[in-house]
């Protein structure tokens, strides 16, 4: 009998964790094979392995405990992976060879399957002094440009591209630039950006206070903190980015305040770690823990949650032993310090089983006990391992107990590392689950709530057909299976329903228990006023949360398709996920004369200019792209130029909105190197075919600015959304794409950006 609950869980086992060859052969043959090759790898460092090893299968068997995908995947198979998430790179140094270096470790990083986390605020702003070359700086987000081409590049191990994290602090001068930056859809894709807000910043956005703008010495802009804050807001309200991280609120409650200083995060956020930190990752299904789910002494077994989490810690410090790093420098910080990140996943689930409504404060209770009782007992199997093993090697007892979080821990747990001292510098976290949820039955994610009772997901079979399966949350299933087809109790709620304000009190109540951070998307209804939504953010504050990340369905960021049941025999259609149609329009009739222009492209280095020709149609008085011709001399562009001029020119002649050629076109990267034009680096020849492209519309009217993209086009036919349509997935193409704990992703087949 299978141990999967749920057919998506075993197809994201297959796809994502299951040890294969090269050629396709499975090596594990099920997923007990897993839970063994992952128990066996991490016992091997122990003085008794056999024993640990049945200790950690019990611990792994049925999804009770659930190791981060890295681990999953490469535990015991001997390839060159690393472990770990993910990674805070070094402090960037403001000269261009330590630029260059930075970006060389970032790329050796994220080839073996770490994401990486970098703050950019140590780079010089746009137009200061470079002394000795006569020249102004380009600026800190040229140079993430450089890092967004880069990470397009590396495919990570496994099948997950690199996810980044990029920070700048809310005093940078060029702050503005960095809040703005995806306002362009086609720029800075591969990264996650948030703004490291101190409590100086806070205190002047109440006061409605003055706020300078500084790099070094040199203040170089002062402006109102509050209209920087209303610009942080509108920039995310509308783009769901930059999020937000309360940094000095991480230095005071970090363990290691007195030995490291932080200014960066994992891709998610919910790892603060210092120059080379990583993430190790893990996470307790609560899920799993209930008794009597549903019924009159429903409750989590916290004997059994103690000893999982025991067990958990010991598994976790083998693997900062049993793991690859991609630099050494990243292996002695690990090392070092030996911080993990042990959370959880299925909390909305097990508070459903127990009765209780997440959002309400009978759940932010239940949530702020359960959290410290996997605190207490993270801390304490950290010390009976530095009985055994020895602390951590810059643990200083005094210094160690008076950091912020250590002061609020119960005097039992004090007492016991100042006597023995502790394993583990940091323990707890609650990391990104969206992918391990689904593999363990699809239980909710994280701390999140349910993200959907149920949904329709269409599963692409061998032979190019398409069938489909319904996919259930779990507490929703374990329901059915108990009560047969009594109606879901009114505590039932889910993301799309639940007050945001009631996903800050749930974050707040975890976080008093977690010594790192969360990752945690606060969903935010479409229709939700600009003051509303501000008030998201500074609840968050109020609270105690470490950051805050947000998600408001636009046009922008996309949105839930909504099921429709119109249908057509008329046109050849295209099916969506749930049902949704989206008519195809018939090619546009070309006419017998047409407008356009003719654009010169001079690539350095290449002998012969490229020639650009476009031309437009006029459809109900708006102008339009119908056609494109590209020309070169150089004949070893011919191949490519006519194929490019003719899958060009059969997009545009489909009509509706083609301004997403311009932002393929612009994200090509050339790994043989750009080059720099009109003092903005172009990733690409093709890039620059996009950016001639891109401005042809702007100048035409299609589109009202570079990276705006198309809004409102009288010619698009398309029937049965309700909302704007979101991105498709990169991995299996359906329209299934949400953003779940700070991170898209595609709930048909479990592609994550960030694993």
């Amino acid at each position: 009998m299978s141990r999967f609950a749920a057919p998506i869980a075993e197809q994201i086992w297959d796809m994502k964790y299951r040890f294969k060859d090269a050629d396709g052969t499975a090596r594990d043959a099920t997923v007990e094979d897993t839970w063994l090759r992952i128990a066996r790898d991490l016992a091997r460092v122990e003085k008794s392995p056999e024993d640990w090893e049945k200790r950690f299968y019990a611990a792994l068997e049925d999804f009770k405990y659930l190791p981060a995908g890295r681990i999953i995947a490469g535990a015991g198979t001997a390839r060159r992976v690393t472990l770990f998430n993910c990674f805070v790179m070094g402090t960037v140094p403001d000269s261009m060879a330590g630029i260059f270096d930075m970006l060389k470790e970032a790329a050796l990083t994220m080839q073996q399957g770490g994401g990486i986390g970098y703050d950019f605020s140590t780079i010089r702003p746009k137009g200061a002094d470079v002394k000795g070359v006569s020249a102004d700086a380009s600026g800190p987000l040229s140079f993430m440009d450089v890092w967004d081409a880069m990470c397009r590049t590396i495919m990570s191990a496994g099948s997950r591209r690199g996810a980044m994290m990029a920070t700048m602090r809310c005093d940078h001068p060029d702050v503005e630039d960095f809040i703005a930056a995806k306002s362009d859809p086609a720029r800075l894709r591969m990264f996650n950006m948030s703004v490291l807000v101190t409590d100086a910043f806070m205190e002047a956005v109440k006061a409605d206070g003055p706020w300078e703008l500084t790099f070094g010495d040199k203040v170089y802009r002062t402006l109102q903190a509050r209209d920087l804050w209303n610009r942080i807001m509108r920039a995310t309200y509308d783009y769901a980015e930059p999020g937000v991280i309360f940094i000095d609120r991480i230095n005071a409650a970090n363990n290691l305040s007195y030995c490291e200083t932080i200014a960066a995060t994992n891709p998610c956020g919910e790892q603060p770690l210092p120059p080379y930190g990583a993430c190790l990752l893990g996470s307790i299904n609560l899920a799993r823990l209930v008794s009597d789910p549903f019924g009159d002494d429903a409750g989590l077994d916290l004997d059994a949650l103690s000893d999982l989490v025991a067990t958990a810690v010991r598994m976790m410090d083998n693997v900062v032993d049993a793991s690859k790093f991609p630099l050494e420098a990243q292996a002695r910080e690990a090392q070092a310090k030996r911080r993990i990140g042990l959370g959880v996943t299925g909390l909305a689930d097990a508070l459903l089983m127990t009765g209780l409504r997440y959002g309400s404060d009978e759940a932010a209770a239940q949530t702020e006990t359960w959290m410290k009782q996997i605190a207490r007992a993270a801390y304490l199997a950290s010390v009976e391992l530095a009985r055994e093993k020895g602390p951590f090697p810059l643990f200083d007892a005094e210094a160690y107990l008076a950091s912020g979080t250590m002061q609020s821990m119960d005097e039992d747990v004090r007492d016991a590392i100042r006597e023995h001292g502790i394993r583990n510098a940091l323990l707890t976290s609650v990391a990104p689950t969206g992918t391990i949820s689904l593999y363990a039955g699809n239980v909710s994610s994280g701390i999140e709530p349910v993200f959907a009772y149920a949904y329709t997901r269409k599963v692409l079979q061998k032979d190019g057909s398409r069938t489909e399966e319904e996919v259930v949350d779990y507490a929703v299933q374990m329901w059915r299976e108990l009560k047969g087809d009594a109606p879901l109790p009114d505590y039932f709620v889910n993301a799309q329903t639940l007050a945001p304000l009631d996903h800050v009190k749930m974050q707040a109540a975890a976080q008093k228990w977690v010594d790192s951070s969360i990752s945690k998307t606060i969903n935010c209804p479409e229709d939700i006023s600009f003051d509303a939504f501000k008030d998201v953010y500074m609840a968050a504050w109020d609270q105690g949360c470490k950051g805050c990340t947000t998600y408001r369905p636009n046009e922008v960021t996309g949105s839930v398709l909504s099921v429709s049941d119109t249908k057509s025999e008329e046109k050849p259609v295209l099916v969506a996920e749930g049902g949704e149609v989206v008519y195809m329009s018939e090619p546009l009739d070309r006419p017998s004369e047409l407008e356009g222009n003719t654009y010169k492209v001079k690539w350095p280095d290449s002998e012969h200019a490229l020639y650009i020709t476009i031309n437009d149609i006029v459809l109900n008085g708006h102008r339009r792209p119908f056609e494109v011709f590209i020309n070169s001399k150089n004949m070893e562009h011919f191949a490519w130029t006519v194929a490019l001029t003719r899958m060009i020119s059969a997009v545009f002649r489909r009509g509706g909105d083609v301004s997403f050629v311009v932002e393929e076109l612009k994200a090509v990267f050339d790994p043989r190197g750009g080059a720099w034009m009109k003092g903005k680096y172009i990733p690409s020849i093709l890039a620059a075919i996009g950016g001639v492209i891109e401005q042809h519309m702007i100048a035409t009217g299609f589109i009202a600015g570079e990276g705006l993209g198309l809004k409102t086009d009288p010619q698009a036919r398309v029937v049965g959304l309700d909302a704007p349509r979101g991105p498709a997935c990169p991995s299996c193409g359906q329209y299934d794409m949400r953003m779940v704990e700070g991170c898209m992703t595609c709930a048909s087949c479990g592609h994550s950006k960030c694993g």
